[in-house]
């Protein structure tokens, strides 16, 4: 294979990612109260409906007790 001697025309592309600008990003907003007790709840109705589906499903997860199978009178012939 045939390599180039002469150096790469983009190389300041390489050199792009060690440049270090003098000019400092603004600075960040801070939440206000109504956005900080909004975010909270938020976070405590995403927990309640985890929660409160896992109580609800927890009946269908369980297994059966040893009750005896009653048959229903359709199952029955006439």
């Amino acid at each position: 294979m045939f390599r180039r001697r002469e150096p790469v025309p983009f190389a300041f592309l390489a050199e792009a990612d060690k440049f270090r600008g003098n000019v400092a990003p603004p600075p960040r907003e801070r939440s206000s109260a109504g956005q900080i007790a909004g975010r909270w709840l938020l976070g405590l109705t995403l927990v309640a409906g985890l929660v409160g589906s896992l109580v609800i499903g927890m009946p269908a997860l369980s297994t059966p007790s040893s009750t005896p199978t009653q048959q229903s009178q359709a199952s029955q012939g006439h």
